[in-house]
C-alpha cells in the first residue's frame, strides 16, 4: 500500500525529491588518521547506497587529491554506481570553492543538502556555514563526519547547530528520505539500516 498523508509535513523534514547529499573529502590519506573512520566510512556508503535507491542527487568533492589521494576506494565505486556528479577538486577548504558545485545544485532544484564527510572542523563546516549563506537548509549527519580530534569534532556540531544546520544521524536520514513503510524502496532502505557496524558482532 502507497503511503499518504491528510495533511501538509513539517517544514524541518528532509525528502527525496529535495534533499541532495554531499560527500566531502574522504579521501585515502586523510581518512585514517580521523577518530572512528571506520564506522564514517561505512555510514557515508549506506547514505550513497540510499540515496541511490531513492533516485537523489549525489556530489562528491576532494580536496588536493595530488597529495591526499582519491576518494576511499570503497565509497568511489559506490559513488559511480549512484551516478554521483562529477569530483571536483579543490583547493579551498569549502566546498563552496567549486563553481561547477554550486551550479548542479542549482541546476537539480534542490533546497536541502545532506552533508557528509572529513573533516568535520574544516572543509564539512566551511561548506556547511557557505551553504547556509546562500539559503539551502542544511542537515549533517553526525555519525558521517569526524575530525582527527574529540575537541575539534565536538566544536564543530555544536556551532555548526549554532549557525542553523540541523544535526541528524544516518539511520534517521534514510528513514526521512523513505517516508514510509508501504514504500516500494522501504525493504532495501532497511536492510542497509540493519547491516552489521565495522568491527562489530550482530550480537555487539
Amino acid at each position: 500500500m502507497e503511503p499518504s498523508f491528510p495533511r501538509a509535513r513539517s517544514p524541518e523534514l528532509m525528502s527525496r525529491h529535495d534533499t541532495a547529499l554531499l560527500v566531502v573529502d574522504v579521501q585515502e590519506k586523510l581518512i585514517g588518521a580521523v577518530r572512528n573512520h571506520r564506522r564514517i566510512v561505512w555510514n557515508v556508503g549506506r547514505l550513497i547506497d540510499g540515496a541511490q535507491l531513492l533516485n537523489m542527487p549525489v556530489f562528491v568533492t576532494e580536496q588536493y587529491p595530488k597529495g591526499l589521494g582519491p576518494t576511499v576506494k570503497d565509497l568511489a565505486e559506490r559513488l559511480t554506481s549512484a551516478g554521483a556528479h562529477a569530483i571536483p577538486e579543490k583547493v579551498v577548504f569549502s566546498c563552496f570553492g567549486c563553481e561547477s558545485l554550486l551550479s548542479d545544485l542549482r541546476s537539480c532544484g534542490v533546497t536541502r543538502v545532506l552533508v557528509v564527510g572529513i573533516e568535520a572542523h574544516v572543509c564539512v563546516q566551511q561548506t556547511v556555514l557557505d551553504l547556509l549563506g546562500e539559503g539551502y537548509r542544511i542537515y549533517v549527519a553526525a555519525d558521517a563526519i569526524g575530525s582527527r580530534y574529540a575537541i575539534d569534532y565536538e566544536m564543530s556540531l555544536r556551532r555548526m547547530e549554532l549557525s542553523g544546520a540541523v544535526l541528524t544521524t544516518t539511520e534517521a536520514a534514510l528513514f526521512e528520505w523513505c517516508e514510509a513503510a508501504g514504500t516500494p524502496e522501504f525493504k532495501q532502505i532497511s536492510a542497509l539500516v540493519r547491516q552489521t557496524p565495522p568491527g562489530e558482532s550482530v550480537d555487539a
